[in-house]
Parts: structure tokens; C-alpha cells; sequence
């Protein structure tokens, strides 16, 4: 990760999740940020092996923001409040789909969606054993509630955009401070199983909503003083998260015209410009350059090699 994250102008900052699916996803031409990367510089880099609890989109927004960078542990859902500073965690009721040697996850969107008195049902059913453990449970919307708690200050859980489609194995809670997260986390699979919602679900021929999941726990520190946020573009998250493919290259190609080719036109005309692409194992921020008359004749002549966006992606 950067030693000192560059502390970027938010109006000038663009953020793209999602931008690339790993190295052996091969991006659509976006011949529009092919020409943009002419015109910027890589300011700065974080990478890692691709099991980090937080993914490059989050840790960039973190820092982008001014939050410390601590993995699994970034406080959406208390900055999300109106109460920052007190602990809080995301609650997503999920399908789990329990095969022979792995758990894998689904949102409730990828399981049939979830109504909003499915949700608050399951929602009253749960919060009596969240009662016990001295967390509030609130109702955010139905596919998202809301934990409050002491007990979530010092969790580390596996951000839902890490999880979603994925064998749990590597992400489960872990640590002293989760062992209770997974007791109620067991507790609530039981509950849910025999749910009437469930039943009704099922009769219909619906993924029953058999789980949940906790992500990103934690409160605001008092001295933390947050940067308002860049312009985050997630246009191509839906595709990215469903795993369509097919509809995540139109959606990038789509991005490359209502998003890379206005950036491109600022850069030509030497506005200020960061972009940040995104992607499963690392995230790249680059910046407008403003090269003097020897590199733009360097340019113009060809003796500067120019990036390929397609090889960059892959290494995202």
C-alpha cells in the first residue's frame, strides 16, 4: 500500500469499482481511455493478493476519504449514520449454498430479490437474539439492516462485495473478537431455516434467504477528520457482482464513452484530473500530466510508449 496516499482534489477525482476482473478476464477496447492514458501518469499504486478483507475500491475510497487503513474494518456503516462515532456494522440477509466441501454466497438481489415484509419478518425474528447480545439491530432497508454495539468496534469482517459469489472459506470472521459474530451468525442459519418466509419461498420456487452476513464494522475515530468523498462512478458493479461477463464488456464499453472520453477531453485541455481504476487485486491512481515541450514533441513523435488499457486493467 502507498506510504503517504496523495490527497487528491474531490472535484477532480474520478473512482471506478470494478474496472477490471482479474488477469484472466480479458476488457473490452476502450479506445477512449487508450487515448486518455497518453495524457496521465501512475501516481500511485495498492495491490495485494486478492484475499484482503477490504477490496482495492473500498481501501481507495478509505483513503480517499481520509480514513485509516485498516482491512476489514472500515466504517461505512457508522458514516453512514447519524452517529459516526458510535460502533456499527451492515447486516445483509444472504442465501448461503451449502455444497459438499464449501459454503458459497448470494446477495439477496442474485436470490430472488427480498421483499420488504420477507425482510421484515426475518428482520423481527433476528433482532430478539441480537437483543441478547447487547447489539441493536435496525432496519436500514430490505436487503441491508443496521448493527449498533460495542461489540463491533474491534471486528475485522470481509466487505460483501469480497464474499459475493465466493466459497466463504478464506473470509469467515476470525479472532477472539468474533466469536460471538459467529455463534449468532450459526444461530440466525437455524432460525431462518424453518422461517415461514423461507417456506413460502421455496413453494414459489425462490432461493430461500437462510443467512446473513456482517460487513463493515467499527466506528469513526474521534480524531479522524474526513475529506468529502471523489465521484465514484459504479456503473459497472451490478454485472461485476452478478458475474455476466458479457454484460459487464457493455458496460464498460458504455463507460468508455460517458466517462473516459469527456476525462479525455479535460485532459486535452490541461484540467485538473485523477482517475482511479479499480479492480479484484490492486488499484491505480493516475494523474493529469503537464508535460513541458520536449516530452509533447517526445509524444508527437512516437518516442514516448504509450500504455495499453487492456494491459493495464490486467494488472488490476
Amino acid at each position: 500500500m502507498p506510504d503517504e496516499p496523495l490527497v487528491l482534489d474531490p472535484a477532480h477525482h474520478w473512482l471506478v469499482p470494478f474496472a477490471a476482473l482479474g488477469a484472466a478476464i480479458e476488457p473490452p477496447a476502450l479506445p477512449a481511455l487508450d487515448a486518455l492514458l497518453a495524457h496521465l501518469r501512475e501516481a500511485a499504486r495498492d495491490g495485494d493478493d486478492g484475499l484482503s478483507l477490504s477490496p482495492p475500491h473500498e481501501r481507495a475510497l478509505a483513503r480517499a476519504r481520509g480514513l485509516p487503513p485498516r482491512d476489514g474494518a472500515l466504517p461505512w456503516a457508522a458514516l453512514a449514520s447519524d452517529t459516526p462515532h458510535a460502533p456499527q456494522a451492515w447486516v445483509h440477509p444472504v442465501h448461503l449454498q451449502v455444497g459438499m466441501d464449501q459454503v458459497m454466497l448470494q446477495r439477496a438481489e442474485q436470490a430472488g430479490g427480498l421483499g420488504a415484509d420477507e425482510s421484515r419478518a426475518l428482520f423481527a425474528a433476528f433482532e430478539p437474539l441480537c437483543a441478547e447480545d447487547g447489539v441493536e439491530l435496525l432496519f436500514d432497508e430490505p436487503t441491508r439492516w443496521r448493527a449498533r454495539g460495542e461489540r463491533l468496534r474491534d471486528l475485522a469482517c470481509a466487505s460483501l462485495d469480497r464474499v459475493s459469489g465466493r466459497s466463504l472459506a478464506a473470509w469467515l470472521p476470525r479472532g477472539e473478537p468474533a466469536r460471538w459474530l459467529q455463534r449468532l451468525q450459526s444461530e440466525a442459519q437455524m432460525l431462518f431455516y424453518t422461517h415461514r418466509v423461507n417456506d413460502a419461498r421455496e413453494a414459489a420456487r425462490r432461493l430461500p434467504i437462510n443467512g446473513l452476513w456482517f460487513s463493515a464494522p467499527g466506528a469513526l475515530d474521534a480524531h479522524t477528520r474526513l475529506r468529502p468523498p471523489p465521484q465514484v462512478d459504479d456503473s459497472l458493479r451490478a454485472a461485476a457482482l452478478g458475474g455476466d461477463l458479457e454484460a459487464w464488456r457493455r458496460a464498460a464499453t458504455a463507460l468508455d464513452h460517458s466517462l473516459f472520453a469527456p476525462l479525455l477531453d479535460r485532459a486535452r485541455r490541461g484540467e485538473p484530473l485523477a482517475l482511479t481504476l479499480c479492480g479484484e487485486r490492486a488499484a491505480v491512481t493516475l494523474l493529469a500530466e503537464r508535460p513541458g515541450l520536449a516530452r509533447r514533441l517526445a509524444r508527437a513523435v512516437g518516442l514516448r510508449p504509450r500504455a495499453s488499457a487492456q494491459d493495464l486493467l490486467k494488472t488490476l
